[in-house]
């Protein structure tokens, strides 16, 4: 697939990974790609921070990418398929990298190096490395809150001129930052937000679409968001998303995926809600809330 800009837009579901007694429940997991294959998302994101891909060991990651790959080819549904990689060490960054070479992915959303919060320089050098090892696209997962270290836009703008560096999921939560990159970026550099609760507003202000954990709740709802915009219609997202904006709320009310777990098991689409450790079950307070929310008529998965 050629790494252009054209191909990173849109809604991108960054998929929960179903456990269950321990292992990846690999049932569910076909079942759910099998019904999002049917609702309007451009492409899907495996094993990041929704998918819980620190949890993962090797093999598991695997058979995640194989199960989910099947089920796409099996329902007939042409998306690109991204794979979450994160680490402090760019060596190891560059090993998963020729690990995964033979991988059935499109591309790879690779995160800062966190915890060691290296320099502007220092991130430069990583991503030019990691861009070295491969030919598949990079998309830049730039989460300070996470990593402990911004990736700046003047670092960013010179990374986008490397050939397969080809946008970034932009979770910076500085207004200023996020508005710059998109007036300064190159035409073929894509900004997807990945906040949730400013998906509306990143696309009122350009962003090519979003990285969007709560779409796998109301996902035709999120769609017809920006489709509208896209359409003149602003008036129409406008009060689309006010319907909609409570919904990211309540799904991170508690350290995500643990919330929408629950709600895609309830929804009959996981057979647990099942987290790893150190990630823990929802409260029984934040569970009844979601179910309220459920038979209030949310549109569930």
């Amino acid at each position: 697939m050629n790494p252009t800009h054209s191909a990173l837009t849109g809604l991108w579901l960054p998929l929960v990974t179903p456990f269950r007694d321990g292992a990846l429940d690999e049932r569910s997991l076909y079942r759910l790609v099998t019904h999002f294959a049917a609702q309007p998302i451009d492409g899907l994101i495996l094993g990041a921070t929704t998918g819980e891909g620190t949890s993962l060991d090797d093999e598991e990651a695997e058979r995640l990418v194989s199960i989910t790959s099947a089920a796409l080819e099996a329902a007939g549904k042409s998306i690109p398929l991204y794979l979450g990689l994160s680490g402090a060490d760019t060596r190891k960054t560059v090993k998963a990298l020729e690990r995964t070479a033979s991988w059935d992915v499109t591309g790879y959303l690779i995160t800062c190096p966190y915890y060691t919060r290296p320099s502007q320089r220092g991130l430069f050098g990583h991503f030019s490395a990691l861009a070295d090892s491969t030919q598949r696209p990079i998309l830049i997962y730039n989460i300070p809150y996470r990593t402990g270290v911004n990736l700046a836009n003047e670092t960013m703008l010179q990374l986008a001129e490397r050939a397969n560096i080809v946008g970034v999921k932009d979770c910076s939560a500085d207004p200023e930052q996020s508005f710059d990159l998109l007036r300064r970026r190159p035409a073929d550099f894509a900004v997807l937000t990945g906040e949730d609760y400013l998906f509306y507003g990143a696309l009122t202000l350009g962003a090519d679409g979003g990285i969007t954990a709560s779409a796998h709740v109301c996902t035709a709802q999120f769609a017809a968001i920006r489709n509208k915009l896209i359409a003149g219609n602003q008036a129409g997202a406008l009060a689309d998303w006010t319907r909609l904006a409570d919904l990211p709320r309540l799904l991170f009310a508690e350290p995500s995926p643990g919330p929408i777990k629950y709600w895609l098991w309830r929804a009959g689409l996981i057979d647990s809600p099942e987290m790893r450790l150190p990630m823990v079950p929802i409260t029984a307070e934040l569970a009844s809330r979601i179910d309220q929310a459920m038979a209030g008529g949310s549109e569930g998965a």
